[in-house]
């Protein structure tokens, strides 16, 4: 009976030993996987193309002032048709050509007595035609000289709308330049890059290209499609 249980207690003892061994392993691989899991790098990845806008939109700001409203909205109606015809001329679509908005105020000037009336017109262009569009913007001083002063506000903007089109590729490619500055970091210090632990997606910039004139996207045709993305990656 001694003997048997002090096998017992043996077997019992062991189980109690390999258990606390067990458990210390386990302890110890668990505080080092989260000490693995704590181990990441974060990066910046970069994507950049170069696009050419498919919309040209130019507004046509131009006014006229005298004293009375049906003169005026005669001079107005008059230089509208100047605008129009310009545009027919130089190949575009009735429909191309809109009425963007028209404003009229007046005022009564007591010191001569008279009445004060000035009509504004904006008459926009759109198409996306942008080479003849560039084209006609180009020759706007055949408007002034035809009688059609061009007013503040009167503008060309190019812009890009296929960006959807462009967007997956794109991100794409900054992950993988993001990788990459991953992987060089990893090389310095002796790791392996992992799985993403978390990313960030940038915002979409268009801009104009270095080089070409404009300080901003919609002053040229030729524009720079820009993404940064901001991307953790677990180190093993």
């Amino acid at each position: 009976m001694i003997r048997d249980r002090n096998l017992v207690l043996l077997v019992i003892g062991g189980a109690i030993a390999i258990a606390i061994v067990l458990g210390g392993y386990l302890l110890g691989d668990g505080l080092r996987r989260a000490r693995m899991a704590d181990r990441s790098v974060t990066v910046r990845g970069l994507a950049e193309r170069d696009v050419n806008a498919d919309l040209a939109t130019w507004t046509i700001v131009y006014t006229e002032q005298g004293t009375e409203l049906g003169t005026v909205q005669a001079a107005i109606d008059q230089k509208t048709r100047t605008v129009r015809a310009f545009f027919t001329r130089l190949g575009f679509n009735e429909q191309d050509v809109n009425t963007a908005g028209t404003g009229v105020s007046q005022y009564y000037d007591s010191n001569r007595g008279t009445n004060n009336v000035t009509v504004r017109q904006r008459l926009q262009l759109r198409t996306n035609d942008v080479g003849k569009a560039r084209a006609a913007f180009a020759r706007q001083f055949e408007l002034i000289r035809n009688g059609v002063a061009l007013e503040e506000g009167t503008a060309m903007i190019y812009s890009f709308t296929r960006l959807n089109d462009i967007k997956p590729a794109m991100i794409a490619e900054a992950t993988r330049d993001a990788r990459k500055g991953a992987e060089q970091f990893a090389k310095d210090s002796g790791t392996r890059v992992g799985g993403i632990k978390q990313a960030t997606q940038g915002y979409f910039s268009v801009g104009a290209r270095y080089g070409d004139e404009g300080s901003s996207g919609s002053d040229s045709p030729f524009q720079k499609v820009r993404v940064v993305t901001t991307i953790d990656f677990y180190l093993d």
